[in-house]
């Protein structure tokens, strides 16, 4: 996939539904296009074994092999939610870092959210496809 055009000056975070802050998109967006790169601190798998466990650090993305990429410390991207019924994806961008995309076409106002991909966050998921599922008959 090109990088091509971003969408990350239509980004904002606020107040989510599913958990604390979110990252929401004030602009609609086509499927298959570019938020933005994930950007922060390239670490390797025992930096980010450590700084999960000694500082609690749960803004870390697998970029493959040994290599993680710690968001903690960018404006946005660290308050990107779990969705089990997710609208974004991560992926490989052409300099071999990540970004996010679009998985389908996005509302002005919607949420953002990816799936995390961890057996863990589906035993308690509170995301909105995940209560509806719970509340029916």
């Amino acid at each position: 996939m090109r990088n091509g055009k971003s969408y990350e000056k239509f980004v904002v975070v606020k107040e989510s539904d599913i958990h604390g802050k979110g990252i929401f998109i004030s602009s609609k967006v086509p499927k298959g296009k570019k938020i933005m790169d994930i950007k922060g601190d390239v670490i390797d798998g025992d930096e980010c074994e450590r700084r999960e466990e000694e500082d609690d650090n749960v803004y870390i993305f697998w970029n493959g092999d040994d290599c993680y990429i710690d968001t903690s410390m960018t404006e946005n991207i660290k308050y990107i939610n779990h969705g089990c019924d997710f609208n974004c994806d991560v992926v490989e961008n052409d300099s071999g870092g990540l970004m996010l995309i679009t998985y389908r076409t996005i509302k002005a106002g919607e949420e953002l959210t990816i799936d995390y991909g961890y057996d863990d966050i589906y035993e308690n998921c509170e995301c909105n496809y995940c209560v509806a599922d719970t509340e029916s008959p």
